[in-house]
């Protein structure tokens, strides 16, 4: 293999990556355990085919899950009440602080409640259309059906979702649709969705069918005999490393965008969990596949290491615009008359306006500034900002229907930025947000390790190339109420599995590699802090492999990754000790993560040379700047398998495995929002 070690440079060959040694191609492979019949009968057909488990025998059985949202606290709550033993970890001090209580806008379900022409098969064909034919069409559609049950079971736990004034429940739109199909609590959705999963897991606790471990940081996953058994992890309170074992393992860890720096995720949020099963041999599926969300408080300095996102809900009645002139753009916006302002999605898009899809609307924000018609205070030399309007909903409707509807969105602004948004037009500018990727799983939720189980945003399943706004919330749920505990039966229905004993070598060496990795942290005693390395990572990846991507941009980004992380690991310094308290012990090893996904997110976006949601290349789009699919040479999944490593950083060479997209009920072809 080419000894990477040396810069790359472009090539000439379309396999760049391949040329230049970045990774090598293996065998293809295919999801064995989706069902074949017509698409809407394949959800029932493998919840009838999936052997079960009887209750006796449940008790005997333990499952670990990592991570306490929406996926995981829903899943462990279901779980429990089936009778399993269930031991659950988050590293929050209470599951209630998990990132889904984040979430603002909504829930999408096909309950077609509007009578506007809503039904399971538009929400399926928004859902595909809309990760630009780049997600598989089973998962989708069992989504899209999972979806009303969704509805009725958080009702049921009491989730308070608007209601209008004769008591049915309420829906608005979101971008992508033409339909009003997401369910919503004024800004709080997440918070309140994870309030009814939250009771739910702890009803399970008061009942002792689930255990629960807060401040407790998954650091490696144990495979044994071909099996993941178990889990290495550390208390963050005492320092003390344990290990846990059991009969299967489920991820439920959330998303990587934190690899940006800046996002709009909790400053916690981490991609260790996924990545130590990646390093253990779980495919990584799209890894390049990020969401930009577009209506997030624009960065205000060098300072910042957190944004704050603004709920894609506010483009129902906020329009969004820049002035038609540069001149203009440090004017007070009330001063600009109607004349001189260009409301440029709506012109660009007049079918869909300002709802368009979140990856169109980034890519538009960026291009208007990109031309000079930014809005804000420069930051740097650039003004990153556009308007989002309400003056025209006050007009329409009064201050307290507005409020009714926003009200809690507008209050954050105000207390953020100081400026009053139903006097001032609100500025927002993209910001990372979601990330489609993660580690690859069949139709059960598995991965290609036998027992280990991936949901929510930790896997790569439903959403292709770029999500729909509201439907984080509908795939967190509906894997861990619905879907997983109708396919994981199937797999522990031939357990209990033979007891591994802590002299086992997979447990040995997963707590010694656990150990070594603490202590190599510990010692380095370099000048550099983690969050410098953390931020000029961020500034790569933003820089390189943000909302456009090129094949110079990102060998580019690959090298310089790759040097920093070199310096990383010669010259950090980590305080403390391992015996307590260590935050900045956490980040390293977080940030040393971040520094392995970084690079294979630049791989995978160099050998995707097509442009497709998220993903935007700069040398694939059309005549007018719209993204530029290449069905007939990537139509396919992406799933990485880690590479060797040459030495103590690494040089990884991963191993590119494809899993072709088969379409048979969406016809492929250029989205169009116009």
């Amino acid at each position: 293999m080419t000894d990477t070690t040396t810069p790359v440079t472009p090539q000439t060959a379309d396999n760049v990556g391949l040329a230049t040694g970045l990774y090598r191609e293996g065998g293809k492979i295919a999801d064995a355990e989706a069902p074949k019949g017509p698409i809407s009968e394949r959800w029932g057909t493998r919840q009838f085919e999936a052997q079960l488990v009887n209750p006796a025998n449940r008790r005997k059985l333990t499952v670990i899950i990592i991570g306490s949202g929406l996926a995981g606290a829903s899943a462990a709550a279901t779980l429990g009440e089936a009778g399993y033993r269930v031991k659950s970890f988050c590293y929050q001090d209470s599951p209630r602080r998990a990132h889904s209580i984040a979430a603002q806008g909504g829930i999408n379900a096909a309950k077609n409640y509007k009578e506007d022409g809503d039904s399971v098969y538009r929400l399926f064909y928004d859902t595909v259309k809309g990760g630009d034919f780049r997600s598989r069409e089973s998962n989708v559609y069992r989504l899209a059906q999972v979806s009303a049950d969704i509805i009725d079971q958080c009702v049921a736990q009491g989730v308070p979702f608007a209601r209008e004034y004769g008591g049915m429940l309420d829906n608005r739109s979101f971008g992508g649709v033409q339909v009003s199909r997401t369910f919503y609590a004024r800004g709080q959705t997440g918070q309140q969705l994870l309030i009814g999963a939250y009771q739910a897991l702890e009803r399970q606790v008061a009942a002792g069918t689930v255990e629960m471990y807060a401040r407790h940081e998954m650091l490696e996953l144990i495979v044994a005999d071909g099996r993941a058994r178990g889990a290495i992890v550390r208390d963050m309170v005492t320092g003390e490393v344990e290990t846990h074992l059991a009969d299967a393992v489920v991820l439920a860890s959330g998303g990587y965008g934190n690899v940006f720096y800046l996002s709009t995720n909790a400053m916690g949020s981490n991609v260790t969990a996924t990545w130590r099963a990646h390093r253990k041999g779980a495919y990584f599926g799209n890894p390049c596949y990020t969401q930009i969300h577009p209506t997030c408080i624009p960065v205000s300095g060098e300072h910042q290491s957190k944004l704050t996102l603004m709920s894609e809900s506010l483009r129902n009645d906020g329009r969004i615009w820049v002035p038609k002139n540069r001149e203009d753009c440090e004017k007070d916006p009330r001063d600009i008359p109607e004349e001189d302002r260009d409301y440029y999605l709506e012109r660009i898009y007049p079918a869909f306006g300002n709802l368009v899809p979140r990856d169109i609307a980034s890519r538009q924000a960026k291009n208007v500034c990109d031309e000079g018609r930014g809005v804000g205070p420069l930051v740097g030399d650039f003004r990153r900002g556009v308007y989002l309007d309400f003056t025209d909903a006050l007009q329409r409707m009064s201050n307290e229907t507005v409020a009714d509807k926003y009200g809690n969105l507008l209050d954050m602004y105000q207390r953020i930025t100081g400026e009053n948004p139903y006097e001032v037009p609100m500025r927002i500018y993209p910001a990372v947000h979601y990330t489609m990727g993660g580690l690859w799983v069949d139709y059960d939720l598995q991965s290609n390790i036998p027992g280990l189980f991936v949901t929510g945003e930790a896997n790569f399943s439903d959403h292709g190339a770029n999500r729909l706004g509201a439907s984080a919330l509908m795939q967190g749920l509906a894997d861990g109420y619905f879907v997983l505990p109708n396919t994981i039966r199937d797999y522990l229905a031939h357990g209990p599995y033979p007891k591994v004993p802590m002299t086992h070598e997979a447990v040995v060496e997963a707590r010694a590699s656990v150990d070594a990795r603490i202590a190599k942290l510990l010692s380095i005693n370099g000048e550099r802090t983690v969050d410098s390395f953390h931020k000029e990572l961020g500034n790569i990846m933003w820089e390189f492999c943000g909302m456009e991507r090129s094949e110079e941009g990102l060998l580019k980004g690959i090298d310089l990754i790759r040097g920093l992380r070199d310096e990383f690991w010669r010259n950090v310094r980590v305080l403390g000790s391992g015996e307590e308290i260590n935050q900045s012990l956490e980040k390293a090893g977080r940030v040393a993560d971040f520094l392995e996904l970084g690079e294979l997110m630049c791989i995978d976006a160099l050998h995707r040379r097509e442009s497709c949601g998220g993903h935007f290349r700069a040398e694939s789009q059309t005549e007018d700047g719209e993204a530029l699919r290449n069905d007939d040479d990537f139509a396919y999944v992406a799933a990485w398998e880690f590479g060797e490593e040459e030495g103590h950083v690494g040089r990884l060479a991963p191993v590119l495995h494809k899993e072709d997209l088969a379409y048979e009920y969406v016809h492929l072809k250029q989205r169009s929002y116009k």
